[in-house]
């Protein structure tokens, strides 16, 4: 399937994207950053740069392939998969964990807002910063 995505979107196959794919296509965890990709790369013997890495995520994000994010106020981006339906997010502020949430009443009241102001909405992304709730 990946070598299909890859011509899909206008890219050349090459070792380095395949095994990019691979890892954001199998990785239990939906968020990477590009060290995490690279680390996983290596422990599956493979010897591409950080370099590459980098370079591939920017080719997939420009393709459309991926999305990039910066939860913590733009230091270290994390990618996901782009082919997945619209979600919004929740950061934990102590873990780090990212929380994928689909709320369809938020949604409606944002077309509302939108509309109200004679806007409709393209694209958006919301991401809500938490903590535990303390018992």
């Amino acid at each position: 399937m990946e070598r299909e995505e890859l011509e899909k979107v206008g890219l050349k196959v090459t070792s380095p994207r395949l095994k990019v794919l691979s890892v954001m296509e199998t990785s239990e965890e939906r968020h990477l950053s590009a060290e995490a990709i690279y680390r996983a790369l290596l422990e599956s013997g493979e010897e591409f740069g950080l370099a590459t890495v980098y370079r591939v995520l920017t080719q997939f994000e420009h393709a459309g392939l991926i999305t990039r994010h910066n939860f913590d106020g733009g230091g270290t981006s994390v990618f996901e998969l782009a082919d997945r339906t619209h979600h919004d997010h929740m950061v934990c502020l102590e873990t780090g964990d990212v929380i994928e949430f689909v709320e369809d009443r938020i949604e409606q009241l944002q077309a509302e807002i939108a509309e109200k102001h004679g806007y409709e909405i393209e694209d958006h992304s919301l991401v809500l910063y938490v903590r535990p709730k303390k018992p």
